[in-house]
């Protein structure tokens, strides 16, 4: 799952500020950055939720997912060989269409990254509670999660180097748990598990592939550092399907393994991989399972407890939100109002909700990111915009970004008027402050 942008790429582009940082980040580095960004704590629960929609025929979902985002990430590997300004999607779309329509990508972007993070907190407080039985029930479920929140929040407060620090030692976690299931559980499959009866119906698979958006979102934060990538023009794109062929191997089989395995119990589980690998690996399997995903999960959200918040900070800063937000610490130099404020937005959404309705919001407001991006790469090769080298052009091209369009608003007809709510609301807010605080901004600007 994504992490959110920097305060940086918040509030845009200084084509001055550039020259100062170092093009050093290759094909492999960037891949492997996407992929440490995207697979998050989602697929930890995501195999249930597919397979509860769609039963054995939930590879459908991940095979129309993967060509969704195929198309949509060959238009933001255009747009970003054409931008090599730091900011990532907010810089092409801000490059495209002007501050306003840039403004809404970033608040979208906070957005996905503020309930992303709420959907993969309740995976955490599921997990701990299977490990933990005394930490089943409402209260002390909301009693966890505060603390949690508190902690990673306190941490980050205290520094930024502390917080980067606790990330990378739970990034290991992440992943060896789930490639020893893939490796075991392949030779425990049941055939009869796979077996479909009954294709599902188009508008099925569709609502099902908008849930695995969650789980492939991430290629928007990963891109953010552009004005560091050497080559952007074939470093970024490159990048991006190597990232997104490993991810995609790896989902399809991690679904495989947990429907042979597990088969109808599967749709029903809140810890599907770790209740597969109970059954192929016994009860230390089930275990292991549960303590990656705990720690797997706390590590997301002491990364992006980094990096969410100064997004505010930069909206705070650039004078859209009230100018408190953005207050430094004195003596640790972090926005730590800006922290505590998103952390305590966070935590609420992850005590009240569920999974499910927290990641459907989430992917909307990515869905929406991709579509502007989609726009962009038409409109920035319209300009010939080419300020990251000879840009790479999507195969087709014009007609990628059109069909990643309308592959897009496919699936977003699945979501219901109930869920678009919370996007509009939010849309509308960002609009009321955009033109609220134009002199302000003006003012600001000319001081």
């Amino acid at each position: 799952m994504p992490q959110s942008r920097t305060a940086s790429s918040v509030t845009g582009p200084t084509r001055g500020s550039e020259h100062s940082l170092v093009r050093a980040v290759g094909v492999w580095g960037l891949a492997a950055a996407i992929a440490n960004v995207t697979i998050g704590g989602g697929i930890f629960r995501l195999p249930a939720s597919v397979a509860g929609a769609l039963g054995a025929a939930a590879p459908l979902a991940y095979l129309v997912c993967a060509v969704a985002m195929g198309l949509i990430v060959m238009c933001i590997a255009e747009a970003g060989s054409r931008v090599s300004l730091t900011g990532g999607p907010y810089a092409y779309v801000e490059l495209a269409f002007g501050p306003f329509f840039g403004f809404q990508a970033g608040v979208m972007l906070w957005l996905l990254g503020t309930y992303a993070v709420a959907a993969v907190a309740t995976v955490y407080a599921d997990n701990a509670a299977t490990l933990i039985p005394a930490l089943a029930g409402p209260i002390p479920r909301a009693a966890l999660l505060i603390t949690t929140f508190a902690i990673v929040g306190g941490v980050n407060m205290i520094g930024v180097s502390q917080g980067s620090r606790l990330n990378q030692v739970t990034t290991v976690a992440k992943l060896a748990p789930l490639l020893l299931l893939i490796a075991v559980g392949v030779f425990s499959i049941q055939g009869e598990n796979l077996a479909i009866a009954t294709v599902p119906a188009s508008g099925d698979v569709l609502r099902a592939s908008i849930v695995l958006i969650f789980a492939f979102s991430g290629i928007e934060t990963a891109l953010v550092p552009s004005g560091e990538v050497e080559n952007p023009s074939r470093t970024v794109p490159r990048a991006i399907f190597v990232a997104m062929i490993g991810i995609t191997v790896l989902y399809v089989a991690l679904q495989y393994v947990a429907q042979g395995v597990l088969g109808a119990a599967l749709a029903t589980s809140a810890t599907p991989l770790a209740d597969a690998a109970g059954v192929v690996l016994g009860p230390w399997g089930r275990t292991l399972l549960l303590i990656g995903v705990v720690v797997s999960t706390f590590g997301y959200l002491s990364g992006m407890a980094l990096a969410v918040p100064r997004a505010l900070y930069a909206f705070a800063r650039d004078g859209f939100l009230p100018a408190p937000i953005a207050s430094v610490h004195p003596t640790w130099k972090t926005p730590h109002i800006a922290i505590a404020l998103q952390l305590a937005v966070t935590c609420t959404l992850a005590i009240t909700s569920g999974f499910g309705p927290l990641a459907i919001i989430a992917n909307v407001a990515a869905l929406l990111v991709y579509f502007a991006c989609a726009v962009a790469a038409l409109e920035l090769r319209r300009r010939n915009v080419q300020s990251g080298g000879i840009p790479f052009r999507v195969p087709g091209a014009g007609v990628v970004p059109i069909l990643a369009c309308v592959v897009i608003i496919g699936l977003l007809t699945s979501i219901t008027m109930a869920e678009w709510s919370s996007i509009l609301v939010t849309a509308a807010v960002a609009s009321g402050l955009y033109v609220l605080s134009y002199r302000h901004r003006a003012a600001k600007a000319k001081a």
